[in-house]
């Protein structure tokens, strides 16, 4: 998956196709997960992670290099659902059934 997302022989809109529809397709049965802080603290890290390898750096007009993007810039393009919501909101689902 690694390499995946890191290929340039593929678009930013493949690969964020990919992410949405591997990645934010939360693992069946999640609803019955115990999420802990710690859980949720590595899931955060985990998608931005994947994030900042789909859209890369960014050009900084003001510097004049390369920077990261920053947590905002990296959920805004193509407004990302939080995992740890989706998460809950399929635990509230099930806990109504």
């Amino acid at each position: 998956m690694h390499n995946l997302l890191s290929s340039s022989l593929l678009s930013k809109n493949i690969k964020i196709k990919i992410y949405r529809g591997v990645i934010l397709h939360v693992p069946y049965r999640c609803e019955t997960w115990s999420v802990t802080l710690k859980l949720e603290h590595r899931l955060r890290v985990f998608v931005i992670v994947v994030l900042e390898k789909i859209l890369g750096s960014k050009r900084d007009d003001v510097a004049g290099g390369w920077r990261k993007l920053y947590q905002e810039e990296l959920h805004d393009p193509y407004s990302s659902p939080n995992i740890i919501r989706v998460i809950k909101s399929r635990r509230m689902r099930w806990a109504a059934m």
